[in-house]
């Protein structure tokens, strides 16, 4: 997300180093993924459209997330995502 974000639109935090200045508590940041949008903070899906929405390649999937039965897709997608996320995760170290 960062190389299409060629603008610098997004304020990326690693919330995992000691010093990260962030809104939140450490352990809700890392669970799920967090933006803030118009001074409101998202999670999980609502969060990738609002990043997507500014992005200008991906705004037209952000803004098709505006629709509940889209966000709501894509937060069931989200969800199972986190539940294989572990493996992943445990998956990639051994391709390291």
């Amino acid at each position: 997300m960062r190389r299409l974000d060629k603008a610098g639109a997004i304020t990326f935090i690693d919330v995992a180093k000691a010093d990260a200045l962030c809104p939140l508590d450490k352990a809700e940041a890392l669970a799920r993924f967090h933006a803030q949008e118009n001074g409101k903070i998202v999670s999980g899906a609502a969060a990738f459209a609002a990043m997507w929405r500014a992005i200008p390649i991906l705004r037209p999937l952000g803004l098709a997330a505006r629709n509940r039965f889209v966000l709501a897709l894509l937060e069931q997608a989200y969800l199972a995502f986190l539940h294989l996320r572990p493996f992943l995760q445990e998956l990639m170290l051994h391709f390291e």
